[in-house]
């Protein structure tokens, strides 16, 4: 009767170890996948003024945003949904994207992912 028990925790631990080992590997991949890919620029001269909404997802994060332009200047960014892990620090770079006038800024420290998110959710309110 041990010797199932023994059998039955010892393959709950290989699934659970495969399992995490899959799931550090998508993350990783997702993560420079997205370090690589280039932010397009956005032309604040050109955008009238408005509300524009955008959205960006990586498996395990997910942004909407809505960003508000006002005489050819980022004047509020609302975070609308905001789905992540440990991300929660990211949502100040809205603040840094605010003061530079600008997405290309870099991204929070200990938060990465979510806000390399955050940035392309607002390229993609601004530029599509």
């Amino acid at each position: 009767m041990k010797s199932k028990w023994f059998r039955i925790v010892l393959l709950f631990i290989v699934i659970a170890a495969a399992g995490s080992v899959i799931i550090y590997s998508t993350l990783s991949g997702n993560l420079e996948k997205l370090r690589k890919e280039p932010i397009r620029t956005v032309k604040l001269a050109e955008i009238s003024d408005g509300s524009y909404v955008g959205e960006y997802s990586v498996f395990p994060v997910h942004v909407k945003v809505d960003v508000k332009v006002v005489d050819h200047e980022i004047r509020e960014i609302d975070i609308l949904e905001h789905d992540h892990g440990k991300g929660w620090d990211a949502e100040a770079i809205t603040d840094t994207i605010i003061s530079q006038q600008s997405i290309e800024v870099d991204a929070i420290s200990g938060a990465t992912y979510s806000s390399l998110v955050i940035i392309k959710a607002v390229e993609d309110a601004l530029v599509n």
